[in-house]
């Protein structure tokens, strides 16, 4: 594996060569939404479970989007319950399509986390190797952590950035096909213009990140070949902050869009482009 992609993945041999070895470490199984799925489902055992709406973002507003930076002070906090400290290896997984787990690494790595990982497969990828799975809950770790968070991590874009890189770089939709493509009778559906859409379920091959190569050809096939800077958009943050850590893993950086769609939309007087290109 090469040294970018294991900074940004763990494959389930290697998560549980480190649970053999009782290396400490943090383990965060991600949801979108408290009651968004059973607290008791199965999880890898000695997980925690943790919420992107509750844990990993600001209030929603029209302006900031569904899911808004947090404050770093608050994230700080959550982090030493969950028993991180400034030398932890953290790693975050989900048991769906990985955009979650990807937007809570996204979001500790902005707010200074060096050593997050996302598990590739998630628990999904666990499971079907006969690893041991729990439905114990707990949120919270036996000893607190004393991490010191500092905003600033990852690269981020307002609107007006997002709006410029469409037209003078490479500016990446990473949602399905259906939301790009929009329709021109239902308002506030479409794409930024200009856009380039690059879903983020392309990245992945039988439910894990595709091999790096595959990774590397299709972002230098979308214009992400080094030479300009590239931002990338959702409906919320999700998805985009999976494609950036797919691109993180062969070695090239991405700008996120936090607000995404869900606040581009929220303005009338932003442009919308609908149609299969990027118009």
């Amino acid at each position: 594996m090469n040294d970018a992609r294991s900074k940004t993945l763990i494959t389930v041999d290697e998560l549980a060569r480190l649970v053999a070895a009782r290396i400490p470490f943090v383990l965060l199984d991600v949801t979108d939404e408290q009651g968004g799925a059973p607290n008791d489902r199965p999880k890898i055992p000695g997980a925690l479970s943790v919420h992107l709406a509750t844990d990993f973002s600001g209030k929603p507003t029209p302006a900031a989007g569904r899911r808004p930076l947090p404050d770093v002070s608050d994230l700080q906090a959550k982090a030493r319950a969950w028993g991180i400290r400034s030398d932890s290896v953290v790693v975050v997984y989900d048991n769906s399509s990985g955009a979650q787990a990807c937007r809570a690494w996204w979001t500790l790595r902005w707010a200074g986390l060096a050593n997050v990982r996302v598990l590739d497969g998630g628990y999904g990828a666990w499971i079907t190797t006969d690893r041991p799975s729990s439905n114990h809950v707990a949120t919270h770790a036996a000893l607190a952590g004393d991490v010191v968070l500092t905003s600033g991590g990852m690269p981020t874009i307002s609107a007006e950035q997002a709006a410029a890189l469409a037209t003078q770089s490479a500016l990446f939709d990473a949602r399905p096909r259906a939301s790009y493509v929009g329709d021109p009778a239902k308002p506030g559906t479409g794409h930024i213009p200009g856009a380039i859409h690059a879903t983020a379920g392309d990245n992945i091959a039988d439910g894990t990140f595709k091999p790096s190569d595959e990774l590397r050809a299709r972002f230098w096939s979308l214009g992400a070949d080094g030479s300009k800077k590239i931002g990338v958009y959702c409906g919320s943050g999700n998805a985009a902050a999976h494609a950036v850590a797919a691109m993180c893993a062969v070695g090239i950086e991405a700008a996120l869009y936090v607000g995404s769609w869900s606040a581009w939309s929220a303005d009338p007087s932003r442009p919308v482009a609908t149609g299969p290109g990027p118009g």
